[in-house]
Parts: structure tokens; sequence; C-alpha cells
């Protein structure tokens, strides 16, 4: 009996056992199921506020402009400073006494149509003008600072320089070979100037070379104008011509490789690379006069206006005007040679009776002066007192390396030549067959 009561208690205590453990899945299950069927919340995120950081108005000029408008303008034909500064709340009274104060840095009298403006004036109805900014060309500019005391500053921009190399073959003429390799009518006029009693640069063939060693003046970044030439070189016929920038106390003169120098005493031509209309000639038929008379000068042709320099260091013996000269300039160089310059458009400042001109001076302007039919200038050169063919007489060379300056030379020259044997201009092949006259600008014939 009480082992059949044992086995009662034990299967009791079993099934209790299972229930409880069946009830506690059963409530593990719920807060499963539960839990799954409650959609949970994302935690709610704070915005981030952003400051705003508020950028400086640019600079103009290196004026701050946070308070300022700013006004691009052009000047127009026959506007004056007043009619532009009128119209921005400056008085008459405030112009006059600017145009005072800016005559010793930049008359205001000066400023020309067609050349850019920045104006800054005030955020206000009034619109002040405070500041007046001019370019007179691309490396200056002028402030006039309107404010209080007036005050007018000039300004230089800052110039590289930078060096740069040129190289090319000749296919036509020397001006047209040098603008296709990227070059300009200033390099042409320069190389005219160099080679032009070593060369006839007009006779050049097709396939000769040239390289050129030259200063670039740039404005950020972009070329405005050139500086010094370095050096350069030919090659004509198969025969090299180096001619290198030397300077032995009285200026970049040009010299070539043995150190002769490349320039006589005076210069070939009173003109940059031009044409000639006349020659020295004693029985021309006078284009005015209507007669046959001796013709003792040489005319270049030339644009109104263009630069007559002198040939040689010399002393002005005439500056003046008479009916058939027009106005003219008479230089003695030495006890040999002197020369003379004909119907002048004008002369250049300073030049006058007695005063000391260097070679390549400016001394006056072609023009069409006197007896002349068209803008040009008549040449004229004196040997011993007799007028000669300016063309053909013989001239003394200018001073070769002296020996004090041989040493220093060499190694310039060295260097230059180094440079520019390490620079092809175009493919040697195609070089001898453009000077073979197998090929035409690089085409088949």
């Amino acid at each position: 009996m009480f082992q059949r009561n044992k086995g009662l208690v034990i299967l009791f205590a079993l099934s209790l056992l299972i229930f409880f453990s069946a009830a506690q899945s059963l409530e593990l299950d719920v807060d499963r199921i539960l839990k799954m069927a409650t959609p949970t919340q994302a935690p709610v995120n704070k915005p981030t506020l952003v400051k705003e950081i508020k950028k400086p108005a640019p600079l103009v000029y290196g004026i701050g402009t946070d308070s300022l408008e700013v006004v691009n303008g052009i000047v127009e034909r026959g506007e004056s400073i007043s009619d532009i500064l009128n119209a921005y709340n400056i008085s008459a009274t405030t112009i006059h006494n600017l145009a005072q104060k800016a005559k010793s840095v930049f008359n205001v009298k000066r400023i020309q149509s067609e050349r850019s403006y920045v104006l800054l004036h005030t955020r206000d109805s009034a619109q002040t003008a405070q500041y007046f900014i001019y370019e007179p060309n691309e490396t200056q500019y002028v402030i006039y600072d309107l404010r209080n005391t007036l005050q007018v500053t000039r300004h230089l921009r800052e110039i590289q320089l930078v060096e740069r190399e040129l190289s090319g073959i000749i296919k036509g003429s020397l001006y047209e070979s040098i603008i296709a390799a990227g070059g300009t009518a200033q390099l042409v006029n320069k190389l005219a100037d160099i080679y032009a009693w070593r060369l006839n640069l007009n006779r050049l063939q097709p396939g000769d070379q040239f390289k050129l060693i030259y200063e670039e003046r740039q404005l950020n970044g972009v070329a405005i104008d050139y500086g010094e030439l370095k050096a350069a070189f030919f090659e004509c016929s198969g025969k090299p011509l180096y001619a290198i920038g030397y300077d032995q106390g009285k200026g970049m003169t040009y010299y070539d490789q043995d150190g002769n120098s490349f320039k006589k005493a005076f210069l070939k031509e009173p003109l940059e690379y031009t044409r000639i209309s006349s020659r020295y000639n004693k029985n021309r038929f006078h284009p005015v006069q209507k007669r046959y008379k001796a013709h003792l000068g040489t005319d270049f042709a030339a644009p109104r206006g263009t630069p007559i320099r002198s040939v040689g260091e010399g002393t002005i013996l005439e500056a003046a005007y008479n009916r058939g000269n027009g106005y003219f300039v008479k230089i003695q160089h030495n006890k040999t040679f002197a020369t003379q310059y004909l119907h002048l458009s004008r002369f250049a400042k300073g030049i006058r009776r007695g005063r000391v001109v260097v070679q390549g001076q400016t001394i006056g302007y072609v023009g069409s002066t006197g007896l002349s039919t068209g803008p040009h200038l008549c040449y004229r050169l004196w040997q011993n007192g007799r007028q000669v063919d300016a063309l053909r007489v013989k001239l003394p060379l200018a001073e070769p390396i002296t020996r004090k300056n041989k040493m220093a030379f060499m190694a310039i020259k060295d260097l230059f030549v180094q440079r520019m044997e390490s620079v092809h201009p175009a493919d040697k092949e195609e070089s001898k067959l453009l000077a073979a006259g197998v090929v035409d600008n690089g085409k088949k014939s």
C-alpha cells in the first residue's frame, strides 16, 4: 500500500513540474510575441544648430568692400572724371580739390576714353563714391581716395620675368616663320637689328633654322611684352651663327661665338625692320619737283609716327625746319661721320641743338613734312664732309669682347650654346627636304 501511494506522489510531483515548465515557456513566448507586435520607436535626435560663417567681402585693389558696392565701368568718349563722380554724390568743389592733389601723381586730365575704371560707393540711398580706381595701362593703376582728406596713389603691378625659348624652320619669310613658331613682330625687329650687318634676312632659304632665348614679361601669368633677347642662333646654308648678349658696361651688345661684335659703330638703318622705297641715286626723277636731280639719301617707307633712331652716338648739330626737308635732325658722330634725318612729323622729347644722343635713341617720328609725297624717312650720311651711299659705305666695327671680359663672356656663351643645342625646332629630315626643295611648307611638291 505504501509503495503504491509513494508512486502516486512522485507522479503528482512530475505533473506539477511539467505544468510549471510549460507555463513559464508560454509566458516567455507571449512576451516575445508582444514585443514583436509592439513597434519600436527610434530615439529622438535633437536638431544640430549649424552656425553660418559669413565670408568677408572680397578685396578690390586692396580695399575691403564689406560696406561698399563695386561698379565696373569704361570711360566713354568725351567723358571726364567730373562726369563720372557727379553721378555719385561728389561735389564740384571736391573734384576740383582732388584734381589739384592728383597733378603730381596722375593728372585727372590724362584719363582717356575706352580705359577701364572701378568705382566703390556706399550702400545707401546717397550712393556716395568713396574710391575711384583708374587703369592707365596693364601694369599700373591709380587710386583716388575720395574720403575726408582726399588722397591719390599710383601703384605698379608685379611683373614676372620668365625666360623662354623659341625655335623654328624658315618656310617663307623670317616674319612669317617666327609668327608661325609663336613669336611676334617685336622679336622679328630685334633679330633684324642684331643680324643686319651679318645676314640678309630677306634672303633666308627654306630649311634655314633659328633659335631664340629671350625674356617674356608676364602679368598674372599672361605675356604682355618682351624683355631682353639673351641669345639667338641662325643656321644659314648649313653655317651656324650665334648672337650672345653681353654687357661690357655700355648696355647689352651682341657678339658672335668668337666674341666679335655684331654691330658696327653705327646701326645699318635708322628704322626697325622696314622697306626701302628709294635708294641713293645721283640722277633720280623728283616726284614733287618733276625733274631729274641727285637723291643723296636713302628713303625708308614707314607708317606716320614710326620712331626714328640715331644710328650712333653723337651731338645734334641741327633740329629745325625748312621748306625742302621739313622737320629734320642732323647729328655729328665723330670727325669722320655725320647723319641727317628728314621729313619728320615731329621731334622726340628733348631733341634740340647741342644735345648728346646715344645709339638707338629715338630722335623723332616718321612724317611727310617738306617736299614729300607721303610718310617716309629720308636718311643721309656724310663721310669726311661728303654725302655717300649709307647702304654701301664701309662703317667702322664696334668694340669686340675685351681681354678683361673674355673669360666671363666665354662661360656665358658656352651655357647658351649648350641650351640651344638641346632645342630642336623641327624634324631634321624635314629641314633637309625643305633646303633641297623637295617639300613646301611640310607638303610634298
